[in-house]
């Protein structure tokens, strides 16, 4: 379980820019659970993942997950918990490092490295499979550069990294806003199918809000720092696109636009 106690956070505090995206903001999410997250620019969708990854320091407050208190700990050290998946292709893998070279360094991530080959031969066909499953002909590419492959490989290669090894909870962070979208139907049909079969609890920031209605059993709405919406299980499979694209235009005529 994942629960982010009494957080409060400001931007620039002190100061004449000074900004109050959290206070005294509360959220928990169950173990298993797929949440999707939406909300305008600001609204602090982004700011909450990075909390919880660690990437920003909270000013106070506490995130406690499965009774350990992440609060204070580093966000490399939260890394072997946690998996990660940018909106920029470019930031879940090493593109000067061959696809082989990348699933290497993921499949070995929260162990030593010591002074010793990072590349397993015996390990080949075993990542080769795994490559296959995805239909994109990346089993036959393990020795080309990742940074030769599309925006589409190499995200499906971030997502396939970031879940190799045992996690507990994954974040999905505007995953497809880069990709074209036949692309990102194919990084969300196998987004679904590995938060299905790892079982691992997923929190997904998007703007796509018929990926937020049709994946994931829980959907939030944030503004303002605030969950305004929070619809599970039965009343989230009840909701509609058009439903939440009302909610969207009743906040931005409130906020005079």
């Amino acid at each position: 379980m994942l629960e982010l106690q009494h957080i409060n956070k400001y931007y620039n505090p002190g100061t004449v820019n000074e900004l109050c995206l959290f206070k005294d903001f509360n959220l928990t999410v169950s173990d298993g659970e797929f949440v999707s997250v939406v909300g305008s620019n600001g609204s602090g969708k982004t700011s909450m993942l990075n909390l919880i990854c660690g990437s920003i320091d909270l000013d106070s407050g506490k995130i406690i997950f499965n009774g350990d208190d992440l609060t204070k700990q580093k966000d490399f050290i939260r890394t072997r918990k946690i998996g990660r998946v940018y909106q920029d292709p470019a930031k879940g893998t090493c593109p000067s490092m061959t696809i082989l070279e990348n699933l290497s360094i993921a499949d070995n991530k929260g162990k030593p490295f010591n002074l010793k080959r990072g590349l397993k031969k015996h390990k080949i066909d075993y990542y080769k499979e795994m490559l296959r499953g995805l239909n994109l002909g990346l089993e036959d590419k393990l020795y080309t550069k990742v940074g030769a492959l599309s925006g589409g490989q190499r995200q499906t290669l971030a997502l396939l990294m970031a879940t190799m090894t045992p996690i507990e909870l994954l974040i999905l962070d505007e995953h497809t806003a880069a990709l074209d979208p036949k692309t990102a139907e194919i990084i969300m049909e196998l987004t679904d199918k590995v938060v299905k079969e790892k079982k691992v609890t997923t929190i997904m920031v998007t703007h796509n809000l018929r990926y937020a209605v049709e994946y994931g059993n829980r959907l939030l709405m944030m503004h303002q720092g605030n969950v305004i919406l929070d619809k599970k299980d039965e009343e989230k499979a009840g909701m509609s696109t058009e439903e939440i694209l009302s909610v969207f235009n009743e906040i931005s005529i409130e906020c005079g636009n």
